[in-house]
């Protein structure tokens, strides 16, 4: 059964991390790299049991994967959480046996002044191991598996 780490880069979102922090059940490590100049991150994250690395100026986003205990990495933003299915696909998922190479997607559904939108999935589950990425999230690529159930999106705290 695969090991799953949740990276989230984090810049004053201390009002909004909860909501996600509590939707990551099916993650085995959580990691947050704080960009914060004050501690309303870290204080949310000791709350959760998240680990905290601080940014350092000059390193890639995507460059703190590595500091994950798992090859597999789940990359969500602050202002997201698991919908209840896709909090499921990821047990199932823990199930199965992916192969190292596996890239996997997921869709988005984002809140914007009280509608939703529908987004098409992004690639947000990854094995470190097999590919390096720069930004907070990893490229889309083609041939991603899409886990069912979403990605939710918030536009407010």
């Amino acid at each position: 059964m695969p090991k799953l780490s949740a990276i989230i880069h984090a810049r004053n979102d201390g009002p909004r991390l909860g909501r996600l922090l509590e939707t990551l059940r099916p993650c085995d490590q959580v990691l947050i790299i704080d960009d914060t100049p004050d501690d309303s991150v870290e204080k949310v994250a000791r709350e959760y049991g998240a680990l905290i690395r601080k940014c350092i100026p000059g390193v890639t986003p995507g460059a703190y994967s590595m500091d994950t205990m798992h090859e597999w990495v789940l990359c969500v933003l602050p202002n997201e959480s698991l919908s209840e299915g896709l909090e499921a696909s990821i047990f199932s998922w823990k199930e199965g046996d992916p192969k190292r190479e596996d890239v996997f997607a997921v869709a988005v559904r984002e809140e914007k002044e009280g509608q939703w939108e529908e987004h098409p999935a992004e690639v947000r589950l990854i094995n470190r191991c097999c590919i390096n990425w720069t930004g907070k999230l990893p490229p889309n690529l083609e041939g991603a598996f899409v886990l069912p159930g979403h990605l939710l999106r918030f536009d407010h705290p």
